[in-house]
């Protein structure tokens, strides 16, 4: 049993969701909040799970990380598979932990499927099956990946909707998962299993009230990347580890488009720009989630008195329990 298990309704120990996409800021601020109240850093990032995948990750400093340690970074290999399940497994442990220390969980990152599944369980789809995945890639090699996009959109469209056509992993996955279950991805996720956690939630929400101020933040920091070692790092790693350009290190935006580069689909001239376009892609998806699929209390993410804000209202989120 975990340190917040059997707790009644209105004793519940608290835990804070702290969402955003990319570049609005969401580590300074936890790191504002952890320097101000009794916090545990949990990241909720799929990128930040693998090892010396440093810079075009964003992943915080060693010395930061000494003064405010973060659970679930750098769990794994670039060359390792990381799912929602041993997301949710391992999150729940580490809440636990911070619980039974005095502490409240602050978890923080922009892994919109990390947070449903810590929230509202998982559902029951089919394990990956090297068959159909076969198949499904011998199709899109003959007739190209809008095809099999538009055959998603046929048989699953809520799915189709909320991934992007050049999406090739996850059109992959939600057609391997019809193709397996006679089901559609969107029904499978709305069957859920698994225990909600006991906890209660401050859900905050980081979104722009404009758009083209996140685009610049997200052009900038990747230029400062690629400035900091981004294609060092790539060529580090292809190095050190046996990589491939399918596996979801690999497919992190950023490391996606350097890895590309090498292989001499484009001109390093048009490097920067392939990368800024992914981030925001990205970018705009996470908000999509946040905005249609996640609850929670929604902040300026450009607005300058955000700090302030957030602080007081978490000042009051603990004082309330």
């Amino acid at each position: 049993m975990n340190a917040a298990s059997g707790a009644k309704e209105g004793t519940r120990p608290p835990a804070i969701l702290l969402m955003g996409p990319t570049a609005s800021g969401k580590t300074a601020l936890a790191l504002r909040l952890a320097a101000r109240f009794p916090l545990g850093i949990i990241s909720v990032d799929s990128a930040l799970v693998f090892t010396d995948m440093d810079i075009g990750t964003a992943k915080p400093d060693k010395e930061t990380r000494a003064r405010f340690p973060h659970r679930l970074i750098d769990l794994i290999t670039p060359e390792e598979h990381y799912s929602a399940a041993r997301f949710r497994e391992e999150a729940l442990a580490a809440m636990a932990e911070i619980t039974a220390q005095g502490k409240t969980p602050l978890l923080v990152g922009g892994t919109m499927l990390y947070f449903k599944a810590l929230t509202e369980g998982l559902a029951d789809l089919p394990c990956a099956d090297a068959a159909t995945r076969v198949a499904l890639a011998a199709e899109a090699q003959e007739k190209g990946w809008p095809a099999l996009y538009a055959e998603l959109a046929r048989r699953d469209p809520k799915t189709a909707a909320r991934l992007a056509p050049q999406d090739r992993q996850r059109i992959q996955r939600a057609l391997e998962i019809c193709r397996l279950s006679n089901k559609t991805m969107t029904e499978l996720l709305a069957q859920k299993n698994g225990t909600l956690p006991p906890w209660r939630f401050l859900r905050i929400a980081l979104l722009p009230s404009e758009r083209a101020p996140l685009a610049e933040r997200i052009a900038r920091r990747f230029q400062a990347m690629l400035a900091s070692g981004l294609i060092e790092e790539v060529e580090d790693l292809r190095r050190r580890y046996r990589l491939r350009p399918d596996l979801p290190s690999m497919r992190a935006v950023g490391y996606r488009q350097v890895w590309a580069w090498m292989e001499g689909e484009f001109g390093r001239d048009q490097l920067a720009d392939k990368g800024i376009f992914a981030t925001r892609q990205l970018a705009k998806r996470q908000i999509t989630w946040l905005a249609n699929t996640l609850t929670g209390e929604v902040f300026d993410c450009l607005d300058a008195g955000l700090i302030d804000r957030v602080t007081k209202r978490t000042a009051g989120f603990l004082r309330s329990g």
